[in-house]
């Protein structure tokens, strides 16, 4: 029997503008089992985003439930949060936010740093997970000095690196050209299968939507069929 790993329930999120307010998503529930890839679709402006930053906890909803393995993560302080955060979700966003001044190698270690490892510690896996993205030979090159494409294969290494048991992506390919996307897809699916991770992606890409196991689409703030 398929064990489940997220559970969302009633989500909702409103922003205020002035006395306006913005309901953005207007009752959110759906479940993940353990090593699902799951593809989230709908129209910009339609909440993919907002619903994939509250499932990762950077945003915290208005009112609602995200349990991971039972537990509810917004029932965390701020420092527990953040904790649960890098030591239990990986992230790859459409832009691949590396550091510029430090290596491949050492971008790719950086979550793990943040846990308090020294590079030293972490510098061994780091360098496994370039050769598993197919970049051991661009390990001590700069993110200026790496393609697009090379750019964000690091950050799914990066994303990998504390053996998350999710992985939350956002348009991943959606600053690549259509060659570089289809291979990056084949390469976050293979990752998730061989490491065991279970993937939650937002992407208007309909070849990666083809990949994924099941699809929920949004349209004004609610899942529909």
């Amino acid at each position: 029997m398929s064990k489940k790993i997220i559970e969302v329930s009633g989500i909702r999120k409103s922003y205020f503008v002035g006395d306006s307010e913005l309901k953005v998503l207007r009752g959110i529930d759906f479940s993940i089992d353990e090593g699902e890839i799951i593809a989230i679709i709908g129209a910009s402006g339609a909440g993919k985003s907002t619903l994939l930053h509250i499932v990762g906890t950077l945003d915290k909803p208005t009112a609602g439930n995200v349990l991971y393995d039972g537990q509810d993560v917004f029932g965390l302080s701020d420092e527990g949060i953040a904790k649960f955060r890098n030591q239990q979700i990986g992230f790859v966003f459409q832009f691949h936010h590396l550091l510029p001044e430090f290596t491949a190698a050492e971008n790719v270690a950086m979550p793990s740093l943040i846990t308090g490892l020294r590079l030293p510690e972490t510098r061994g896996r780091a360098m496994d997970l370039l050769a598993e993205v197919g970049l051991s030979d661009r390990a001590e090159h700069r993110p200026s000095e790496l393609s697009g494409g090379e750019q964000q294969r690091v950050a799914v290494a990066r994303a990998l690196i504390n053996n998350p048991k999710v992985i939350l992506a956002d348009e991943p390919s959606g600053n690549l050209d259509s060659t570089n996307a289809e291979a990056l897809h084949r390469l976050l699916l293979d990752l998730c299968r061989n490491h065991r991770t279970t993937f939650l992606i937002a992407t208007h890409n309909d070849h990666l939507t083809g990949l994924a196991d099941r699809v929920l689409k949004i349209q004004d703030g609610v899942l529909v069929n």
